[in-house]
């Protein structure tokens, strides 16, 4: 008899492990609290790296498709001075496959594919250790059980607390996030200031980002150091965002300021993280893939990490005979924890050099990770 298996969470590492679990006829039940595929923006690009997530799609059997649709061009960065000068512009070669940009909302519709998710379960609470399996109980009052759940339900994880005590604690940064719209045709000089790929620039403990996305989209992130901010989303109102974001980075060359000036909204994003050591005492029937398991710093390697362990998960449990399930779980928890703790190690300590006292710090990150 196959086992009862719900991944909560449809980003993704949820997506990447029922995918996997799909394709080698392992039934699967996805659990996501939006009440719609399309209910929430899906957010920017992500660059999906050969060894990690282009991995999971390879196991997936999505790799082909997804170079159909990545942007191998928008792998190209340039870093500017404060003062608009150019002090680094990597172009890939026409060959270049390592790190391909997509758009999340593409991403999510590649690995969707034939899955049947439930929409609008928003999980309230998992109880793991009863006879029947996992109980989760849901917003609406029911509950079900299962023999597996997996908790791939981000930073804020409903399914953490069955496993950890363990909370995310605020970085010191925040960016906040902003959008241009059909750059090409509306602000033809900065779309070609961010080029195919992004356009960075540092300075004392704050950065302007500008990350080309498919269809002339171009996300923009102001990102600083500052105290939490826990006011409403919005209560500031655009306008009042837009002009103390002007004032914070007063004196910067008027074509980055125009990134900041041009925006169409604005959102907060505090950056939170969980201890690069973070693990739990292995719990029969509940674990844990993602940010939910090790949030770090959003400087490409978490997405790409998460899909691999939702990969490497699913093939593990369909390889698996019937009585295997918790050793497989317990064994795949111990090899995520070691490999996440060195990425979250290295996104700590690269975010504090990203947004630093020192932007040469941030300049020279680059330059040992970007080839010469």
């Amino acid at each position: 008899m196959r086992s009862r298996i719900a991944v909560i969470g449809s980003g993704p590492a949820g997506l990447a492990f029922a995918r996997v679990l799909h394709r080698h006829d392992h039934p699967v039940t996805v659990l996501e609290r939006d009440p719609s595929r399309d209910a929430r923006p899906p957010g920017g690009t992500l660059d999906l790296q050969e060894g990690l997530g282009q991995r999971a799609l390879e196991k997936a059997g999505v790799l082909a498709e997804f170079r159909e649709l990545s942007r191998p061009e928008g792998q190209a960065m340039r870093i500017l001075d404060t003062d608009g000068t150019v002090l680094r512009d990597w172009q890939p070669r026409p060959d270049e496959r390592a790190n391909p940009e997509i758009d999340r909302g593409q991403l999510r519709d590649l690995l969707l594919g034939p899955l049947d998710v439930q929409w609008g379960r928003e999980v309230t609470e998992v109880v793991p250790g009863g006879g029947d399996g996992a109980l989760v109980r849901f917003a609406d009052g029911r509950q079900e059980t299962f023999d597996l759940v997996v908790g791939a339900d981000g930073a804020w994880s409903r399914v953490r607390p069955a496993l950890s005590p363990v909370t995310p604690q605020y970085t010191g940064v925040t960016y906040v996030e902003t959008s241009l719209d059909d750059i090409d045709t509306c602000h033809p000089d900065l779309a070609r200031l961010v080029g195919d790929g992004s356009v960075a620039v540092y300075g004392v403990n704050r950065s302007i980002v500008a990350q080309r996305n498919s269809g002339g989209h171009v996300k923009v992130y102001a990102q600083f150091r500052t105290e939490e901010d826990r006011s409403p989303q919005g209560a500031a109102g655009t306008d009042a965002v837009r002009s103390g974001l002007l004032a914070l980075f007063e004196g910067w060359a008027p074509p980055v300021l125009d990134l900041l000036r041009h925006g169409t909204s604005f959102v907060r994003r505090p950056l939170h993280t969980l201890p690069a050591s973070h693990t739990w005492a292995h719990v029969s029937g509940v674990t844990l893939l993602g940010d939910a398991a090790h949030l770090m710093p959003p400087l490409g390697a978490g997405a790409n990490l998460a899909m691999l362990e939702g990969a490497e998960l699913a093939e593990s449990i369909a390889s698996s005979g019937p009585g295997d399930l918790d050793e497989t779980v317990r064994a795949f928890e111990e090899r995520m924890w070691t490999r996440a703790g060195r990425w979250a190690s290295i996104t700590i300590a690269g975010l504090e050099r990203l947004v630093s006292p020192d932007p040469s710090a941030a300049l020279a990150l680059f330059d040992d990770v970007q080839p010469s």
